[in-house]
């Protein structure tokens, strides 16, 4: 199976798909439509031959994904607050004026900044102070292999936990909308609901694979990091000094991540690697849920935006808005 150059991520009742020049979020309201954005889109990587170099390209593109993801994010947080409004407004017999409607983007970046404070706070730094408390810091490799697995642990019963909750649930199902609409165009089958509903809602280059091969790489990554300190200063990194020197290699791990997981896509078919990425695999039935037709409408529509394709077969009316 080919690994093409397309990826994508669930939004507020939508999907983002990105490919090589294009980005495209679509979104489905009350009404029924189907409602686009489209914009180009060129990577940092392709800017300069050194920033295509491995790892380099690997850093670049998780903060680029991470860009993007909150951006698309904010846009389908901001449409389902529009839609509400409209809502409130016609449940009081007021006519909705949109020129009127006040601006939800600065309350959206707060949120987006705090909610990256507490992912640092939860999944960087907690680890690292639960894994102190057991007096273990002068071993590396042990005071690593607990702290990734406090990390691991937190992330699983995280993923868990919100999966339970139903509009998480939703977004579970456009994650797998996302995932089987992308394989129905890698196997380079007609890209309807109808065969979507017929691929695998678990892929390798999922970004829940890629959190996965994070946590685990950094284990390895970190104990290294923490061994030469030692021996550089003659005695183990403090709390603060370690989760400073942690987090400064971060770019480090999300790059040799990314070309791991970049690799496992290329080589999907082979046996050593369908072994290697099971375990990516098992964590998508938490968050990955079987999509509706009607989801695997939007994801199509999204991926079809972002290849460029101008003909479609869906029935479904679209818009596109700025």
């Amino acid at each position: 199976m080919p690994d093409l150059k397309v990826g994508g991520q669930a939004v507020i009742e939508g999907v983002m798909m990105r490919s090589e020049d294009k980005v495209a979020t679509a979104v489905r309201i009350p009404s029924g439509e189907i409602l686009l954005k489209t914009d180009d889109f060129k990577s940092l990587t392709t800017r300069h031959r050194i920033l295509k170099l491995p790892l380099i390209r690997g850093a670049i593109a998780f903060a680029e994904m991470l860009v993007l993801g909150i951006r698309t994010l904010n846009f389908s947080a901001d449409i389902a607050v529009r839609e509400l409004e409209k809502e409130e407004a016609a449940q009081k017999g007021q006519d909705y004026n949109e020129k009127s409607r006040k601006s939800n983007s600065l309350t959206l970046a707060v949120t987006a900044v705090v909610a990256i404070g507490l992912g640092i706070a939860i999944f960087f730094f907690l680890p690292l102070a639960v894994a102190s408390l057991f007096g273990i810091q002068k071993d590396a490799v042990s005071f690593n292999l607990m702290a990734g697995a406090i990390r691991l642990t937190i992330f699983v019963a995280y993923v868990w936990v919100i999966s339970l909750f139903g509009d998480f649930k939703r977004i579970f199902q456009y994650h797998g909308a996302e995932h089987k609409s992308i394989f129905t165009y890698e196997m380079g089958d007609e890209l309807t609901p109808q065969t979507a509903a017929g691929h695998p809602r678990f892929h390798p280059r999922c970004g829940t694979s890629f959190i996965l091969i994070v946590a685990l790489l950094a284990i390895l990554i970190y104990s290294v990091s923490d061994s030469v300190y030692t021996v550089v200063v003659g005695h183990a990194p403090s709390l603060f000094t370690r989760f400073g020197v942690h987090f400064s290699l971060l770019p480090f791990v999300a790059g040799s991540s990314y070309e791991i997981l970049k690799l496992s896509g290329k080589t999907r078919d082979n046996a050593i690697t369908r072994v290697l990425i099971k375990p990516g695999l098992w964590l998508q039935k938490i968050t990955t849920k079987e999509p509706s037709p009607e989801q695997l409408e939007v994801a199509i529509a999204a991926l079809e935006a972002a290849l460029g394709i101008t003909e479609s077969k869906l029935t479904a009316k679209r818009t596109a808005v700025s």
